[in-house]
């Protein structure tokens, strides 16, 4: 039985997974790998899926997307909420059940706000889509920070701007979470990474997926052709805010604090660097570019006081190699050597 073309390529790009993820648990176990990389390895699963799920929205639906870490924090807070509450009211003491039902819950969350904030968003095109996700994701920040939960015995409390609730303290407001569970793991980070690819590249590989590259296209042709343009921007919409929402949940149970103030505008520009450097449509481009930009500043660590301008310099540097076309046409014809010369020329948005 032959295989679909790119059934075979999914199938290589998670084989390319696998083979880096047991590259890196040799290195751990041998003790080749250096502590500060070591407490990366979380920090790196998190950024890629948050890359390949916002490039389904930038690359895949054509839509400029600016509030992607606003699903982040909902996911990284509804995440270390459930896991306290499953631990003290469930009982749930296996931590990788509790992480895994933890990462749920801040999808389903941050799910759930995608539709919300979808609805009257993508009714936008261009700069005003950009424009208006940034300040939805600013909205979510500060509304967070205004934000107070507590577990008193089996009752969940909740309480806007004021900090006087009985219980045990979860969410203090600016303070964040403190005496977090740190119960996120590198291998449940991996399945992550695996489940989003999987999602991702099926959906793009599926008709709804056609549907979404022809919306992006030509959105007039695709609305005379009899396609909900709506419902298919909003099925990538809410697919990347549930990947978003698990990943933060992912990060928010890797540290023992967290704050409101680290999901910032910053957050979502520097997801949108990692789509933008990688190749915009390329998920491969975001994975690669996910993982090399979140060592790069600690391997950067030797410049002391100028290792951010170094890694400026650096970005600088790639950028102007990725778009000078000879080297374009090179990279180009490695990716795509025994295809159809048709076939190669549409590039890398349907890989």
């Amino acid at each position: 039985m032959k295989l679909k073309k790119s059934t075979v390529n999914n199938i290589i790009s998670y084989g390319i997974v696998i083979v880096a993820f047991i590259v890196c648990q040799l290195m751990i176990s041998n003790g080749s790998m250096t502590r500060s990389l070591k407490g990366q390895m979380v920090p790196i699963c998190v950024y890629i899926v948050m890359a390949v799920s916002l490039n389904l929205v930038v690359g895949i639906s054509g839509e400029l997307s600016l509030g992607h870490a606003g699903f982040m924090s909902i996911g990284a807070f509804s995440g270390i909420i459930g896991a306290a509450w499953m631990r003290s009211v469930l009982g749930v003491e296996n931590e990788v059940l509790r992480l895994v039902l933890s990462m749920i819950v801040g999808g389903a969350f941050a799910g759930v706000f995608g539709v919300l904030i979808g609805i009257p968003v993508l009714r936008l095109r261009g700069d005003y889509l950009a424009i208006v996700t940034l300040a939805f994701g600013e909205i979510i920040r500060n509304v967070l920070n205004c934000l107070y939960f507590s577990l008193d015995g089996n009752r969940l409390h909740v309480s806007f701007n004021n900090p006087a609730i009985p219980g045990t303290i979860l969410l203090n407001g600016p303070n964040g979470a403190k005496d977090v569970d740190k119960i996120a793991t590198f291998p449940v980070g991996f399945v992550l990474i695996l489940f989003a690819l999987f999602v991702v590249l099926n959906l793009v590989n599926s008709r709804s997926g056609r549907a979404i590259m022809a919306t992006r296209d030509n959105r007039i042709a695709a609305e005379a052709m009899g396609i909900n343009v709506t419902k298919y921007k909003m099925m990538a919409f809410v697919t990347a805010a549930v990947l978003a929402g698990m990943a933060g949940a992912l990060y928010g149970l890797n540290f023992s604090t967290v704050a409101a103030s680290k999901f910032k505008f910053d957050t979502s520009i520097l997801v949108l660097v990692f789509v933008v450097l990688g190749g915009i449509g390329n998920i491969w481009g975001s994975i690669i570019a996910a993982a090399l930009l979140t060592v790069l500043p600690e391997l950067l660590r030797a410049f002391a006081d100028y290792r951010m301008l170094v890694y400026a310099i650096v970005l600088i540097l790639v950028m102007l190699a990725t778009n000078n076309p000879f080297i374009r046409s090179l990279f180009d014809r490695l990716i795509h050597r025994g295809k159809p010369a048709a076939q190669a020329q549409r590039g890398g948005a349907a890989e």
